[in-house]
């Protein structure tokens, strides 16, 4: 039972201690606001990749050209989601909305923002 109590604490600390790279302008998400806003929803972002969040945490994302990915979805806290794909991968991104867009950003630094 420790050692699953040490495990989790490591796959949560990344999370926690992630130095996001905001820009002017972002506005984070507290968790049961960022809960609302993609329960249910799917997001299209500009190279036509779809990130599908089903109302019962099943997750998709579906790129441009073909082929999809399943998983889960969780909010984390600090305006994070993280995905744990069926083939147990797992990735955590920061959502925020800057200027009224929807911008994701990822642990490397990159923004995509959302087209709908």
């Amino acid at each position: 039972m420790r050692s699953l109590f040490a495990v989790l604490a490591l796959v949560a600390t990344p999370v926690a201690a992630q130095d996001w790279k905001t820009q002017p302008g972002d506005q984070a998400f507290d968790a049961e606001s960022l809960n609302a806003r993609l329960s249910g929803q799917t997001l299209t972002f500009y190279d036509d990749g779809k990130s599908v969040f089903d109302s019962n945490g099943q997750y998709q994302y579906v790129y441009g050209g073909g082929g999809t990915w399943y998983g889960h979805w969780v909010v984390a806290e600090n305006s994070t989601v993280c995905v744990t794909f069926v083939t147990g991968v797992e990735r955590c991104d920061r959502y925020v909305e800057n200027d009224g867009r929807l911008v994701v950003q990822t642990a490397d630094g990159m923004r995509f923002p959302i087209r709908q």
